[in-house]
């Protein structure tokens, strides 16, 4: 699995470990922050690090061959702001480098299960939902407004082509607001933010305001999981379903479950310029794909970061928070 230490990638070694598959982490960060958030000492001792930069392809297939790899999870990326902050390095990274991931398994076809990755809804812009039903659909046009947004649309292409040319079977997915621990940066972290501020009993404002489709970490881990699974073939890409709310209601949330922390949350008007009501049928296709009630998936949050907090194993600032100015 590339990007492991990332949060949907955290997410991902944890549910494997739980059901007691070997699992091989590579990932070019060394922190393993988010891991040791969410899992065991023990679960972590389960797991085969190796460090590794996808823009190398060469180290991406000896890391294949070593482990005897089979099912290929490819999470690796730069998120919007550092892709927008350096869209040279962004480009290599989430484009170059997830064809060398493609690459990879085209040379070990002969034992790979469809390789699986992330796209995103954030290759789409607003106007691209249907006008009939205001959904947008998985067959939609994309009319990307980050260069984030470019390098994902390039990489469902790249897929389309990998199986045109070599037969390379692929499952692209399409999150769009992921939260839970973990999330801690990136364009639309802010309401995983604002819990951890809430369970701290520090204000935050949340960056952007209407509706969006959030997708709890664990439920975008486990979709993964069973599209690696699934034995489709050709070069798929899915919608990603969730929970379609409001900022008003993720502050009514937080607020139920810590009441304490009523008043701290608040967020910005201007709501984020990507389609909020997705269509996500076909998805069934993988099999078992869950959402977790949103209600249900924020008080899980809660109760993680107040129980790493409260045993002094939670820095909020490791987390995503900003460093709370000392008073002269």
């Amino acid at each position: 699995m590339t990007g492991a230490l990332g949060c949907i990638g955290a997410w991902t070694v944890r549910t494997l470990v739980k059901e007691q598959v070997p699992v091989v982490a590579f990932d070019l960060a060394g922190d393993r922050k988010r891991l040791r958030l969410i899992m065991s000492d023990e679960e972590l001792a389960r797991v085969t690090f190796v460090m590794g930069d996808i823009t190398d392809g060469a180290s991406i297939g000896r890391a294949l061959d070593e482990h005897g790899t089979t099912n290929l999870i490819h999470l690796a990326a730069l998120q919007v702001p550092f892709a927008r902050a350096n869209p040279a390095l962004g480009a290599t990274v989430n484009v170059v480098g997830t064809v060398n991931v493609f690459e990879a398994a085209k040379r070990r076809a002969d034992r790979m299960a469809p390789v699986v990755y992330t796209s995103s809804i954030g290759m789409f812009d607003a106007a691209d939902a249907d006008t009939r039903d205001g959904l947008l659909h998985v067959d939609a046009v994309a009319h990307p407004r980050t260069h984030y947004g470019v390098y994902k649309q390039a990489n469902e292409g790249n897929a389309r082509v990998y199986w045109l040319d070599d037969g390379l079977s692929t499952i692209g997915l399409r999150p769009l607001t992921v939260y839970g621990p973990g999330r801690d940066q990136g364009m639309t972290s802010g309401p995983t933010k604002a819990i951890l501020s809430a369970v701290v009993g520090r204000p935050y404002r949340i960056g952007f305001g209407g509706r969006t489709l959030l997708q709890y970490a664990e439920d975008v881990a486990r979709s993964l999981i069973a599209a690696s699974r699934s034995g489709l073939t050709g070069a798929r890409v899915f919608n990603l379903g969730g929970s379609l709310v409001t900022m008003e209601e993720v502050v009514e949330a937080i607020e139920a479950g810590l009441p304490e922390a009523r008043g701290l949350i608040t967020f910005d008007p201007q709501a984020l310029p990507f389609p909020d009501a997705i269509d996500d049928s076909g998805i069934e296709a993988l099999g078992d794909v869950p959402v977790t009630p949103f209600a249900v998936a924020v008080g899980r949050t809660v109760e993680i970061f107040q129980d790493r907090f409260e045993r002094g194993e939670l820095a909020p600032e490791e987390h995503g928070l900003e460093a709370v100015a000392a008073r002269s």
